[in-house]
């Protein structure tokens, strides 16, 4: 069944149950019982993100608070620019109970689910269409289950989008132009040796200390989705951008378990349901200002397209590292990952 039949399952099962609890009958004694489980033992969710209050990141959180508090008594309140903490520290605290909600990358959530690497491993995803079919699959459902061992409630995948490469000191057309170059990369031991295996010198940090970064030039470049280089500015201190769309990130909305337990079956139900319809508005509203921000880093960085012989170079470099992480990883998780991406591409290929 795919993931969507789930919910749709769960949906009705749950229609149902409120049906049969609103009548119960014992013998000749009816006894009304329409006490839907039982009130939420918690009344404001608070929302943790790394992005700032531009990015369609929040324009999909807001959405969600929306639908939240039309369909619940609940109130979403939400911290844009990692106000409460980098993605690493956010899930940390998801796990604590001290948080409520959040919505990081992948990779920070691979230091906690090695599996989840898989997300990150380079080259793997080609387009949008593929990555909206395996996002919403059977594989990406057991996925998000998965994050129950560690007392976090998986809801759904969003959209970062497909990562670039800039840098501030020469035009990267091959693999050959990466190498030495200071790359600043996500908190993520793949991240770092994909860019190793590319020759370039990464350097993890967070997201929020990345423009001084650059400007002060402890790095020389860094990786990134084009909203993120345009609505952080990056490029007032970048001028180099190649499409490279070396890997494509998801995020995946996260709730801690703690939280999660304290919510009424309904509640749970429409937190669920909001978390869809949330998503598939922020891939939308993402998408659109993935053209807009590509527009504006035209504007002001020289973009370098990679020709197709360029672009099988970054790939062969990097076979190396999704060699490396079958043993992290699974190698059951990545032969099902690459499946599912064959099996989106041939779907998407016949519509």
């Amino acid at each position: 069944m795919s993931r969507s039949g789930k919910i749709l399952a769960i949906g009705g099962l749950f229609i149902a149950s409120i049906i049969g609890a609103a009548i119960v009958t014992n013998g000749n004694n009816t006894t009304n019982t329409a006490n839907l489980a039982c009130e939420s033992q918690i009344k404001t969710l608070r929302f943790s993100m790394s992005s700032n209050t531009q990015h369609p990141i929040y324009d999909g959180a807001s959405k969600f608070k929306e639908l939240v508090e039309k369909t619940t008594d609940l109130t979403v309140d939400i911290y844009p620019s990692a106000q409460l903490g980098d993605d690493r520290a956010a899930i940390e605290m998801l796990q604590l109970g001290t948080l409520d909600v959040s919505i990081p990358s992948t990779a920070p959530l691979a230091n906690f689910y090695p599996e989840y690497n898989v997300f990150d491993l380079p080259f793997m995803i080609p387009n949008e269409a593929v990555a909206d079919k395996v996002l919403r699959s059977d594989f990406a459902g057991d996925m998000l289950e998965m994050l129950q061992s560690r007392r976090l409630i998986g809801l759904d995948f969003w959209e970062n989008g497909f990562r670039h490469l800039t840098n501030s000191r020469r035009t990267v057309t091959s693999v050959d132009d990466v190498k030495g170059l200071k790359v600043r990369t996500m908190e993520s031991p793949l991240h770092l040796d994909a860019w190793k295996a590319l020759g370039a010198t990464p350097t993890p940090m967070a997201f929020n200390e990345l423009f001084t970064a650059l400007q002060q030039g402890t790095v020389d470049g860094q990786e990134n989705p084009y909203p993120n280089i345009a609505l952080n500015n990056l490029y007032e201190v970048q001028k180099q951008m190649t499409d490279t769309g070396h890997v494509y990130t998801p995020l995946v909305l996260i709730f801690s378990e703690a939280s999660w337990n304290k919510l009424s079956a309904h509640d749970q139900a429409a937190v669920r349901q909001a978390a869809i319809e949330a998503g598939d508005y922020q891939r939308e509203v993402n998408r659109r200002v993935n053209n807009d921000s590509l527009a504006t880093i035209k504007a002001n960085m020289q973009v370098t397209e990679l020709t197709p012989e360029a672009r099988s170079e970054f790939r062969k470099a990097t076979e190396s590292v999704v060699d490396k992480y079958r043993d992290v990883i699974g190698g059951d998780i990545i032969d099902s990952f690459t499946k599912e991406i064959a099996k989106a591409e041939k779907e998407s290929a016949v519509q």
